[in-house]
């Protein structure tokens, strides 16, 4: 571990050690005006009626006094039990000074109940009621979050639990949501601003002189020099993975701190079921439990043929349903390391909560390569349709805001991504998930569009075929037609992309597809999905990292 990792690493594990003295004390000075609630344990609720709030909450998570917004005053908010086939009533009374909002993330429901101020309605006005109403159509775990501003970032998320009309494929003895999460006791519009100043803002992993030449030990002085004038050409560094780190984030699993872990009890022999649910703003989680064999049961609330795992990654608004099975009378730590490895979430899975956990060290941080560039030119993942599709052509733009461009993007589906590559432990990739019950691959589609995933990182500019939201024509998705969505992502960072309203059938092999509402593009990469445009109305399609949100977005259009 470099002094850079082990500042990071200490300065998470301070924090929580002083929250954890401090989680009910120092009272904050406020305005008389001001109305600010005391955080709840976060609580089920469950039926058909559900009255929920949203308040602004003073908090202590890092040992400093802050304010935080908060759904039911919880944080994270209340897990929501549904079932389906019944017809909900949520009213939602907004009780901050601003608009506000609450988007059910990937459930199926008219356009008018979406919750996406702008698109499918115009928000929740400070002290006014918002009743949504619609019929529930899926099962499994899903979440919720604003829509509003950075409201998302301050707390406004929970978990939805959607019990299946019929038997489940598995059985278990235990059944447990975790949430993850980064908080900041910074506002967010103070990062954001910071990062439009300078996008590397809070990366203290930056090149020195020594990395190059230790390169060019390692690879001659010729070789170092090119690689190195790739990505200054590129204008972006090898260690930009995250964009906030763990140097202003605390990371959190069901809102509790690294110093205070959430704990699932457990007897020795059950099953155990874990619903993970990454509800952060901007933070990819390398999830695993040393000692324990993870098995893989659904994705994004749809069922998955069972796949045996040590370790997956789950970027922002992905959910994944797993069953481990403990077999020793001990503490086993649930292990939710930052990609950029500047910090970690932390649960345990116990059977007695008087037991310590003890917790892993953190992977070296990663390091981008030429096949996170775009520049690999191994064709052997090619995914080639059987036939042409049409494509039809959208307007792009290249200038300012497009600095980057993927040179031979590549379908990586079997490719875990930078940082789990050959790391000694079975990782999941899409490559390995596959539908347990069939969807649609008879129908071919009727024609495609391609989205380039753009951006500047040395401006924080992000945007879709190079044109930020504003400035963009919204996308016509045609009711009743087949579309196949093909992203090619041209700049050097994931980006979670989520179709609001219909299902992204991810092609993950030959005539193979699974049902997922959030689809990971890795830097430098290529990857397709199959949508039946079975919804009508307006639409929001985004990326879900908080920050790039406002540009890498389009209004889809069904008509």
């Amino acid at each position: 571990m470099t002094h850079t990792d082990s500042k990071l690493s200490r300065r998470t594990f301070v924090k929580g050690v002083v929250a954890s003295t401090l989680l009910a004390s120092s009272p904050l000075t406020l305005n008389a005006a001001t109305k600010i609630s005391t955080r709840k344990e976060t609580q089920e609720l469950s039926g058909t009626e559900f009255n929920l709030s949203i308040d602004k909450i003073s908090v202590n998570i890092t040992g400093k006094p802050a304010f935080a917004t908060a759904v039911n005053k919880m944080l994270a908010g209340p897990t929501l039990r549904w079932r389906e086939g019944d017809e909900i009533t949520i009213h939602v009374t907004n009780n901050l000074d601003e608009d506000s909002s609450i988007h059910w993330h990937g459930i199926i429901l008219p356009y008018t109940m979406d919750g996406v101020p702008g698109i499918s309605y115009k928000g929740i006005s400070p002290g006014e009621t918002f009743t949504y109403k619609f019929k529930v159509q899926q099962h499994g775990t899903y979440w919720y979050h604003s829509h509003s501003g950075f409201q998302e970032q301050t707390g406004v998320y929970g978990a939805i639990v959607i019990e299946p009309k019929e038997p489940e494929p598995f059985e278990v003895d235990a059944d447990y949501v975790l949430t993850l999460s980064d908080y900041s006791d910074e506002k967010p519009s103070t990062i954001y601003r910071k990062l439009k100043l300078s996008a590397d803002y809070y990366n203290f992993r930056q090149r020195t002189i020594g990395d190059f030449f230790s390169e060019v030990s390692e690879k001659g002085f010729l070789q170092a020099f090119n690689d190195r004038a790739m990505w200054n050409k590129m204008r972006m560094s090898d260690r930009d993975l995250s964009d906030v780190t763990g140097y202003t984030y605390t990371f959190l699993m069901n809102g509790h701190n690294p110093a205070t872990p959430f704990q699932a009890v457990f007897q020795k022999g059950q099953k155990v079921r874990l619903r993970i649910i990454n509800s952060s703003a901007m933070t990819f989680f390398d999830v695993r439990i040393p000692g324990l064999r993870m098995r893989v049961v659904a994705a994004d609330g749809n069922y998955v043929e069972p796949v045996e795992v040590d370790e997956f990654r789950i970027g922002v608004a992905e959910t994944y349903d797993v069953i481990v099975e403990p077999t020793a009378n001990k503490a086993y730590p649930i292990f939710a390391q930052s990609i950029d490895r500047s910090g970690y979430a932390l649960g345990s899975l116990t059977p007695d909560r008087s037991l310590a956990v003890e917790v892993p060290p953190m992977d070296p941080a990663p390091i981008l390569t030429m096949t996170d560039m775009g520049m690999k030119m191994d064709m052997g993942n090619m995914k080639m349709m059987k036939k042409p599709i049409p494509i039809t052509p959208l307007a792009s733009s290249s200038g300012v805001g497009t600095t980057m461009k993927a040179k031979n993007p590549q379908y990586r589906l079997d490719d875990p991504g930078v940082g789990l590559r050959d790391n000694g432990r079975k990782v999941l990739s899409y490559a390995d998930l596959k539908s347990l019950r069939p969807t649609q691959t008879d129908r071919y589609p009727d024609r495609e569009i391609v989205l380039h995933l753009s951006g500047n990182m040395d401006r924080y500019m992000w945007s879709i075929n190079g044109i930020a939201y504003k400035d963009a024509k919204p996308l016509e998705f045609h009711y009743g037609e087949r579309l196949r969505i093909t992203y090619i992502n041209d700049t050097m960072m994931n980006h979670p992309m989520h179709l609001h309203g219909m299902w992204s059938d991810l092609e993950t092999g030959e005539d193979t597809l699974v049902r997922k509402h959030t689809i990971i593009v890795q830097p430098g990469a290529k990857i397709s999905f199959r949508v039946d445009v079975d919804a009508k109305g307006e639409w929001a399609y985004h990326c879900h990292l908080l920050y790039h949100m406002t540009d890498m977005f389009r209004k889809v259009v069904v008509a």
